[in-house]
């Protein structure tokens, strides 16, 4: 069998980014650690984040993969240097899309919603100085939104008010672009459009993610060169009732099992 590409996030929230992956490479088998036991990473200190992002490379390593993808903002803003410098694969990582929000804005005011992890780490803030310093950014903690995904509350009216009140500062300030900075979020898209309104673009980062990987691949010569389709493993360490929910709609070879990791 062809080496996987692996992928890990703080639960099933990077599934967002899987999807763009297998959409654009269906021939790469893949390997998937949903690491909700311990989500959402934001709230957790560096150095947890670091040791969870260890704990999960280790796992995918040991699993034969070729490439990894840090399917997870809090995860790479505070981890991958540290990644890059201990392991010898390449690693994808994921930060808020704030320069392309940055360059399209015409209000001059754009809206950033993240985990505390994402907003307060030295690559957030490194990112923001040098492309958004001329424009009014309202930064947001989605605060408790990680959660409620995760128990499988996405579409609750507790879901919609939390929503609603994250994103009312954002409205007030006449923003014109949302960047989301947390994988959980694109699954709140519809949500989040209805509180916006249509004069709001939602920005994500995960086809930008996908062409990122097709291009390492290509670099290193780790392309799969089979014709036959990808097979996709996914472990959780939590039930995997909202996982197998989430992936419902996807017609591919995939496999879901719970894994205490």
């Amino acid at each position: 069998m062809y080496s996987p590409i692996g992928i890990f996030d703080s639960g099933i929230g990077g599934t967002s980014i899987w999807k763009e992956i297998a959409t654009l490479l269906p021939n790469e088998n893949t390997i998937y650690l949903a690491d909700s036991l311990n989500a959402p990473y934001g709230e957790k200190s560096s150095e947890k984040i670091i040791e969870f992002s260890i704990k999960n490379t280790e796992l995918l390593l040991n699993k034969g993969c070729k490439l990894i993808v840090v399917a997870c903002n809090t995860a790479t803003t505070n981890a991958i240097e540290f990644l890059r410098n201990t392991y010898d694969v390449p690693f994808i990582g994921i930060e808020p899309a704030i320069k392309p929000a940055a360059l399209k804005t015409k209000t001059n005011s754009i809206g950033i919603l993240a985990t505390k992890g994402t907003l307060s780490s030295a690559l957030f803030s490194k990112t923001s100085e040098l492309f958004a310093a001329n424009i009014q950014v309202t930064e947001q903690v989605g605060k408790g939104l990680v959660q409620l995904i995760e128990s499988g509350k996405l579409h609750s009216d507790e879901m919609n008010q939390l929503l609603t009140k994250h994103l009312k500062p954002m409205l007030v300030n006449n923003i014109d672009y949302l960047v989301l900075g947390c994988t959980h979020y694109p699954y709140l898209i519809p949500k989040i459009q209805n509180i916006v309104g249509d004069k709001v673009q939602i920005i994500d980062s995960g086809l930008a993610v996908a062409k990122q990987t097709k291009a390492i691949l290509e670099q290193y010569q780790l392309e799969n060169t089979s014709t036959q389709k990808g097979k996709h493993h996914f472990y959780i360490n939590t039930g995997v009732d909202f996982l197998e929910d989430i992936l419902g709609g996807v017609k591919s070879e995939i496999t879901i099992q719970r894994f205490d990791f």
